[in-house]
């Protein structure tokens, strides 16, 4: 849904801002500004209203699509305001077409319409990676775990299968498989992935490992605390999901 959204938002992009290079060029306000002039044809008088009217079709259209929901809601927000300045600065223009007047907002029109493409795109790629990075927690937590049975033997079952209170084996360069507290062993466990650790830490009994995290060279028995949509790291991947669904009516 977001590549998709991510991938509409830069094509319009592109190809809006490429169409509104006409209209800059032959901004007479622009021209004055910055003091340089473009050749003159007849019809180039045109060329402004035109690629406007394209600019505002073609790039300007989403924003007006995305306006509706908010006003049938009665909840207005950004794309209702976004909406407003563009269709106001249209239709004022097309006006001052039929009705002379000192200046048209032809190439303001098109700059505000390029610039919140501009805006949505880079938005929606934002959203992308952090949905890949949160697919990419997911994958942290293993499949399988190695649960002590009363006899001291190592059964494996999924991890979905674990419970509080379970005993589990971690053994050397695996995966914990689920929070909890170290009851035996000692050895060093990258919690990079979760915390930003860059360095292993030392875990001795009694303190705590997440879920997820890599274990170093020795082995540790774990008493489970906590399983399935209670780790640390479904927290982690709920509460970035949550977020994303979350934006404020003010957002654009």
């Amino acid at each position: 849904m977001h590549e998709g959204h991510e991938q509409m938002f830069r094509r319009r992009f592109f190809v809006s801002t490429l169409l509104s290079i006409p209209v800059l060029l032959y901004s007479e306000m622009l021209q004055e500004w910055l003091g340089f002039s473009v050749p003159t044809f007849p019809g180039s008088e045109w060329i402004n209203p035109i690629f406007a009217v394209i600019v505002f079709a073609y790039g300007g259209i989403p924003f007006l699509q995305m306006a509706v929901p908010e006003l049938k809601d009665r909840a207005p927000g950004m794309m209702t305001l976004i909406s407003m300045a563009i269709s106001v600065a249209f239709i004022y223009s097309l006006a001052s077409v039929v009705f002379p007047t000192q200046s048209a907002f032809f190439w303001e029109l098109v700059t505000l319409i390029d610039i919140m493409l501009l805006g949505h795109w880079i938005e929606m790629r934002s959203v992308r990676r952090a949905s890949s990075a949160v697919d990419e927690l997911a994958k942290l937590m293993p499949d399988t775990a190695e649960r002590l049975t009363d006899d001291g033997e190592t059964e494996e079952v999924p991890v979905s299968e674990l419970s509080e209170g379970d005993l589990v084996l971690v053994r050397p360069g695996a995966s914990v498989p689920a929070d909890g507290v170290v009851e035996e062993g000692d050895s060093d466990v990258n919690e990079s992935m979760i915390t930003g650790e860059s360095k292993p830490v030392s875990k001795e009994p009694g303190d705590e490992v997440i879920g997820g995290t890599i274990n170093g060279d020795g082995s540790l028995r774990v008493r489970v605390g906590a399983t399935g949509e209670e780790t640390t790291l479904a927290g982690i991947m709920r509460l970035v999901e949550e977020a994303q669904q979350s934006k404020s009516k003010t957002q654009v």
